[in-house]
């Protein structure tokens, strides 16, 4: 369990220093948009009241507090599996980001109302309307290697017995 913590303190932390960097230093709510790597990266403000593609984006308390519940239930149902399943190292880190991921989110929404977003990635002609964050980020690729790397490990092949002797 402690490579799960120190996986979700790191993603934690990064998520909510690139969120103050940007958003807060670089001063993107006020600027709103800046190309990073045109057109590839871009750094656009965003509030996001709901889930993933504004997804119960209604912005009332209720729905907050859903989102909020929702995220907590999730990361312990997370650590409850971690803690009853035996996993290889990488998975206990993927499970760990995936925690860290969401429980920024829910600091987001718990400090401002709404979770803070600023990437968004176009590419080859196509305008991508959507903006994420770092959390999001650990969160999917956390989700990803924890559904790839869960399981009992291949047992080694057995090797054949080698004769005394010689």
């Amino acid at each position: 369990m402690k490579r799960v913590f120190w996986a979700a303190l790191a993603a934690f932390v990064i998520d909510q220093i690139t969120k103050y960097a940007v958003i807060h230093m670089m001063d993107l709510s006020r600027i709103r948009s800046f190309d990073v790597f045109p057109p590839l990266l871009t750094f656009r403000y965003g509030e996001n009241r709901g889930m993933n593609f504004g997804l119960l984006s209604n912005g009332d308390d209720a729905g907050r507090v859903f989102l909020i519940a929702m995220a907590i239930v999730i990361c312990t149902a997370v650590l409850v599996w971690v803690w009853r399943t035996p996993m290889r190292p990488l998975a206990q880190i993927c499970a760990g980001l995936l925690v860290g991921g969401a429980l920024a989110n829910v600091a987001d929404r718990l400090i401002y109302g709404y979770v803070l977003d600023f990437l968004n990635m176009s590419c080859c002609g196509v305008n991508n309307p959507f903006v994420f964050n770092v959390a999001d980020v650990f969160i999917f690729g956390g989700a990803l290697g924890m559904v790839m790397l869960t399981g009992e490990p291949k047992s080694p092949r057995a090797k054949p017995a080698r004769k005394k002797g010689r």
